[in-house]
């Protein structure tokens, strides 16, 4: 049975390097690094004093002026992302019924149910806001979505630790294959920073501590490697079928081509130390999209900066692409962004998407020194000019997780 094709039509993009795709595409290519001294709260006395922030983003230029208040800022970059992904692709010309959303986001409006708790604590009073629930629900970024532009097809919000905004753009193509909507706007978006999440992780021993250089902090596959940023953003694409996006004369950015899921089942932390999971994942993406690894140009890592899950990864891809893994960049862009959580799987996506328009992949920030269990072509430091047909974005999160996506230039042909 020929499969429904599925293509993107719009994309948006709220990030620490950039507000605005073209904003965000160029400042990954100059090799601008959003990391820096956390100010979102207090963080003296923390482990981690660093995070990849979103600067100078303003609410009020995305949601009417009552629903600010109301709104987790994870919320508000969702709002804003998928406001300018609608815009670009046209999207309000379809029927309402005909236009889902799907969300993901790892740990919704956890800074709020924070800060909510803390206040409750140093008062003593149980007094809170009405929307306080409806502020922190992770669904609810998704419901103001849909709310704002009057869609009313399917909504679903998924979470799937750092792969949630991955596998939104999964689910978003099932639905469209299963005809229940025409279009769907697939969303990632994640602000996690507040004390709760950094003395977590940092018990676990998750993120770096070069709290006295924050922009060399995160440095993906490189030897010194200590542990991932804390990353704040969000992401969304418009994804169509093919017919609907030509009967509405829209433009057409890429076209999805492949998409798989699985699970380690093996721990709830740590990636399975010979990379199975990620391995069958990426396979079976490769599989769906009727493409030998020969035909992928460029892969878009999970790569964090951790020790153990950037030599994992590695390995897995050196299993996958054989040979032509010598000659295969890899690029991590959480050494820019920092860690961007469940907003990561959809920025990286559109930065594979732009690596195909623009012919130029970006680069892993704070290679210096190489790792031998770590060898691949990483693109160090520098973007780098290369025709790219097809590319791999992967994200993998605790859970064992494991998602690949695969999208492609499009043609009409196919």
């Amino acid at each position: 049975m020929v499969k429904e094709r599925i293509v993107i039509t719009g994309m948006g993009a709220v990030t620490p390097i950039g507000i605005g795709v073209a904003d965000y595409w160029r400042n990954l290519i100059e090799g601008k690094s959003g990391i820096g001294p956390i100010t979102r709260f207090d963080a003296e006395g923390l482990p981690v004093r660093i995070a990849g922030e979103v600067k100078g983003f303003d609410p009020a230029l995305w949601l009417p002026k009552k629903l600010i208040a109301q709104t987790d800022i994870f919320m508000q970059f969702a709002v804003a992302a998928a406001a300018e992904a609608i815009r670009e692709s046209g999207l309000n010309s379809l029927p309402p019924s005909r236009v889902g959303v799907v969300l993901g986001t790892a740990l919704g409006g956890i800074a709020t149910a924070t800060q909510a708790q803390e206040q409750m604590t140093t008062s003593g009073s149980y007094r809170v806001t009405p929307h306080l629930v409806p502020k922190f629900l992770s669904n609810i970024a998704a419901a103001h979505i849909a709310i704002l532009n009057g869609f009313k097809g399917p909504s679903y919000t998924v979470s799937t630790a750092c792969s949630s905004g991955a596998d939104a753009v999964g689910m978003a193509a099932m639905l469209l294959r299963a005809g229940q909507a025409d279009a769907v706007v697939a969303v990632g978006a994640e602000s996690i920073l507040c004390a709760l999440m950094d003395a977590g992780l940092s018990a676990a021993r998750a993120m770096s501590t070069r709290n006295e250089e924050p922009a060399k902090a995160s440095r993906p596959f490189e030897k010194g490697r200590d542990g991932f940023v804390m990353g704040e953003g969000a992401g969304a694409i418009v994804l169509e079928t093919l017919g609907a996006a030509r009967e509405r004369g829209t433009g057409i950015q890429a076209e999805l081509l492949g998409y798989a899921n699985c699970t380690d089942a093996y721990h709830v932390t740590s990636p399975e130390p010979d990379g199975s999971g990620e391995i069958w994942c990426m396979r079976q993406a490769l599989a769906e999209a009727g493409l030998a690894p020969e035909g992928i140009g460029y892969v878009n890592a999970h790569g964090t900066s951790t020790p153990l899950g950037d030599r994992v990864e590695s390995q897995a891809l050196k299993a996958v692409f054989g040979e032509a893994a010598k000659s295969l960049p890899v690029s991590s862009t959480k050494g820019a962004t920092g860690h961007l959580m469940g907003a990561g799987g959809i920025t990286e996506l559109i930065a594979c998407v732009q690596a195909i328009r623009e012919g130029v992949v970006p680069p892993t920030l704070n290679y210096e020194e190489p790792d031998p269990e770590c060898d691949l072509d990483y693109v160090p430091n520098v973007a780098r000019k290369a025709t790219v047909d097809a590319a791999m974005s992967n994200s993998f999160g605790f859970g064992g997780q494991n998602t690949s996506i695969i999208i492609g230039r499009y043609s009409e042909e196919g």
